[in-house]
């Protein structure tokens, strides 16, 4: 049976069952108190398993887990305590990811994949501006056109802006002062630099699930520039939740999980968050475990965190928590009764004189039950605490194998292209419209100069007939008779003339 050690009690040293790791959890605790070292130390346990594990470095300091650690300070002093040997330390296969691209291997979203709720979380939108942004993926959706990026959701917005009147009818009501208050958090967040983080490639989860020599590869996102943008953190890691949801299969209990994730700073995925939205997160918690999925949270307070999701979490590791304000004693109280009484402890005065490195620590057995709390140290870590330099670090991602896949962005066809050939086509339809309907025109006015132009000829043609004189009082037919009369005279008289002349020629030869 798997199990991952982190701490030690005594003699007895508290592990996470394997089969229990999917059942989530919780490091809580004030600033200072070790939560980082907790967290590191569990990550090494899963990848030692061969679990591959993700992780978010809020403080740019958890890169050292690709180098072996050092026996010597606190870390030294540890080992030696718990007689762990010198084959304790070791390194760990990492591999490097950032938002922006400048310190690890890009990680992109399309707009599409992440979806108008968390799109309107991450802009910060009231519900009729959410309302409308449903709007205009819909159309997009009935049209085919794909939303990948910033400018092609700007473009659908102006599409659907101009045509209104069309998309009133059928969809609802387009209000521009919702497009424009969209148009502007867009602008917010390219400010951010989300014009970086939505695109194409876009981020295959199935590269983050990978192993090396046996080992797990860990996962680290470097989250010190996107902490500046905490809608943006919060709305990635809520997206990566519900993609993995979608895309892994049921597997139900394991012995040991597929796959672990840890989100510091957890609180900045429920600060402000709607009642939907935090629904939506509390079910997939809830559900992610059956696809072999464990999930920790990392966070100084347990009030932090909505009571629907403390309550999945079964894995859990207090540090100490400071009481100076009635807050704060609130917040110990409350984590207090989150574990299972231990006769020995006094939960609630523990929680407040535990050292660095020191956690009151409660794990689900192998029934799922909470074991009872024990007050315990963490576990030293096997890697070395120092982050690498900026200049290792970079060489490392960029000689990753996964480097090239993910480097440069790319401009697929999309909605921005669908759209100019729409327009392209529409205007060209509205100038064919334009030309045919002059030309119509052209071929009426055409037709009523003829009309003019008809009774003039059929006079010349008359007064020819008549010698240009005209008679008073005689009508129409009087005068072309008489023309007529007068033609073959001349005709009659012709004729003669040359039979004459043409016999007093034969006489005279």
């Amino acid at each position: 049976m798997t199990t991952f050690p982190i701490a030690r009690s005594g003699d007895n040293t508290l592990e996470i069952q394997g089969k229990m790791a999917n059942r989530h959890g919780l490091i809580a605790g004030a600033t200072g108190t070790g939560k980082t070292v907790t967290l590191r130390r569990m990550a090494e346990a899963f990848s030692n398993e061969g679990v591959p594990v993700f992780l978010v470095d809020v403080k740019g300091d958890l890169s050292g887990i690709t180098e072996a650690g050092s026996d010597s300070g606190k870390v030294g002093e540890r080992i030696a305590e718990f007689n762990l040997g010198g084959g304790w330390l070791q390194n760990f296969p990492v591999r490097f990811w950032d938002v922006f691209g400048e310190t690890g291997i890009p990680v992109r979203v399309t707009v599409s994949e992440m979806g108008p709720m968390l799109l309107a979380r991450l802009m910060n939108l009231n519900d009729t501006q959410e309302g409308l942004l449903n709007l205009v993926f819909k159309v997009a959706d009935d049209n085919g056109w794909h939303i990948l990026d910033l400018k092609d959701l700007r473009s659908m917005l102006q599409h659907v802006s101009e045509h209104a009147a069309e998309y009133r009818t059928r969809y609802g009501n387009v209000s521009a002062a919702s497009v424009g208050a969209i148009q502007r958090q867009l602008l917010t967040l390219e400010n951010e630099g989300a014009e970086q983080f939505f695109g194409e490639p876009a981020l295959n989860l199935e590269d983050w699930m990978q192993t090396e020599n046996g080992k797990g590869i860990i996962n680290i996102l470097n989250s010190e520039k996107l902490m500046r943008s905490p809608r943006m953190y919060s709305a990635f890691l809520l997206w990566m939740l519900a993609e993995l949801f979608e895309m892994l299969p049921e597997v139900g209990d394991m012995d040991k999980p597929k796959f672990v994730m840890f989100f510091d700073e957890a609180h900045l995925m429920f600060d402000n968050a709607a009642n939907a939205l935090v629904e939506q997160v509390e079910q997939v918690v809830r559900l992610i475990r059956s696809k072999g999925v464990g999930v920790y949270f990392v966070t100084q307070n347990p009030l932090d965190l909505p009571d629907t999701i403390l309550g999945q979490l079964g894995n859990r590791v207090q540090h100490a928590l400071r009481a100076f304000t009635p807050r704060d004693q609130k917040a110990v109280r409350a984590a207090a009764e989150t574990f299972r009484s231990n006769p020995a402890i006094n939960v609630a005065e523990a929680i407040g004189e535990l050292g660095v490195g020191e956690a009151l620590v409660s794990f689900l057995d192998e029934k799922g039950m909470p074991a009872p709390v024990e007050r315990a140290l963490v576990l030293p870590p096997q890697s070395a605490l120092t982050p690498l330099s900026a200049e290792a670090r970079n060489a490392r991602f960029q000689s990753d194998s996964l480097y090239p896949a993910y480097k440069d962005m790319v401009d697929n066809y999309s909605a921005f292209e669908a759209l100019i050939e729409a327009n392209a086509q529409a205007a060209a339809e509205k100038e064919a419209e334009a030309a045919a309907k002059e030309q119509a025109k052209a071929e009426k006015a055409a037709a009523k100069e003829a009309e003019k132009a008809e009774p003039g000829l059929l006079d010349g043609f008359l007064g020819g007939l008549t010698g240009g004189r005209k008679k008073s009082g005689q009508g129409l037919g009087y005068n072309v008779a008489d023309s007529i009369g007068s033609q073959i005279n001349r005709q009659v008289t012709n004729a003669i003339s040359r039979s004459v002349m043409g016999i007093i020629k034969n006489m005279l030869k």
